[in-house]
């Protein structure tokens, strides 16, 4: 039986930082690197990588052992129960918008180091985080994993992958640069004016799909919420459509709607899939609204609304049209009276 290879991806920075932690309070790390199967020559070496289950293991072993779940970020410890508390605090609201507001606020109520916001408008959501105290060697640990938090408790609270549009960070681009696709699933900028990552808003309406006790069961391992990737997208099939009406070029094809998206083709199958649709029957749609639109509304002649869905000829377009309708454009636009 074959046997699987775990790839060791996670760059030894991270783990220098919490050994950085370990440092500020005068702890040796030595039984965290231990439970975690870390050789402590590692943190000499500046290309080393180690997985994310040794990553997890030590970040767990280390919050508990030097109380404090920020691991040496900010002016003054986290308690163990911090970040379950945010979690608490947010569970209860009725959209994911509304719980990553309460995330947010509450959080303030933990450092004064960073702030966390949200913003929005009627296309687009930002969670963006302020920074009040130089963080030193610890920022880019700590501004990567503060919206890894996030990021992570939302797509659980929702039971869905959120898709990034767009992630910053104002540092340059480190030499591991190239975990970062990794641990956010959308394109990562860097020497950006500050940490933040943005979404398409109609996430924050969707409605929680977490109980008490699923939060218990899920407290019992958080960090794992850090590194899972999540299948599920329940919103792709409104993105889609979506991207078809605003950008139709950007679905002349799958391969291009996948590239728009910044999925593979066989995901965005899969997700489809999953919610009862396929991309071509959302093309059919979006066209046939945008057809049904031009006949009725305007004067444009048959052959200009053909290009202006997507047809490479008047008489393609027709045939579609009447498979759609069972009438022809002409009939559609001049209606018996």
């Amino acid at each position: 039986m074959a046997q699987t290879i775990v790839k060791a991806r996670t760059p030894i920075a991270f783990v220098q930082a919490i050994a950085a932690a370990y440092k500020r309070y005068g702890v040796n790390p030595q039984n965290a690197l231990a439970q975690a199967q870390i050789a402590p020559a590692l943190l000499r070496q500046p290309d080393a990588r180690i997985t994310a289950a040794q990553m997890e293991a030590f970040s767990a072993a280390a919050m508990q052992e030097l109380d404090d779940e920020a691991l040496g970020w900010f002016t003054r410890k986290l308690p163990w129960g911090s970040y379950g508390m945010l979690c608490r605090a947010s569970l209860t609201a009725p959209t994911l918008g509304l719980a990553l507001q309460r995330w947010c606020r509450h959080h303030r109520l933990l450092t004064d180091d960073i702030r966390l916001t949200l913003h929005s408008n009627a296309a687009t959501a930002t969670l963006a985080i302020e920074e009040h105290t130089a963080l030193g060697p610890l920022r880019e640990f700590c501004l990567v994993s503060s919206l890894r938090y996030v990021h992570g408790f939302a797509c659980w609270l929702i039971d869905s992958r959120l898709s990034l549009q767009q992630v910053g960070f104002p540092l340059a681009a480190p030499a591991h640069h190239d975990v970062y696709p990794l641990l956010f699933p959308g394109p990562v900028q860097f020497d950006a004016a500050q940490a933040s990552f943005s979404f398409d808003a109609r996430y924050l309406a969707l409605p929680m799909h977490r109980d008490e006790k699923a939060l218990q069961r899920m407290l019992q391992n958080a960090l794992l919420l850090t590194v899972r990737q999540y299948r599920r997208d329940r919103l792709v099939a409104q993105r889609i459509r979506q991207a078809l009406l605003d950008t139709p070029a950007a679905g002349a094809n799958v391969d291009a709607m996948a590239q728009h998206l910044h999925v593979s083709v066989r995901t965005l199958h899969r997700q489809l899939g999953e919610e009862g649709t396929s991309f071509q029957q959302l093309k059919d749609a979006v066209r046939l609204d945008r057809a049904t639109h031009l006949l009725g509304r305007t004067q444009q002649p048959i052959k200009q609304i053909a290009q202006a869905c997507g047809f490479q000829s008047e008489k393609s377009f027709a045939r579609a049209f009447k498979q759609w309708t069972g009438q022809s454009p002409s009939d559609y636009r001049q209606p018996a009276g």
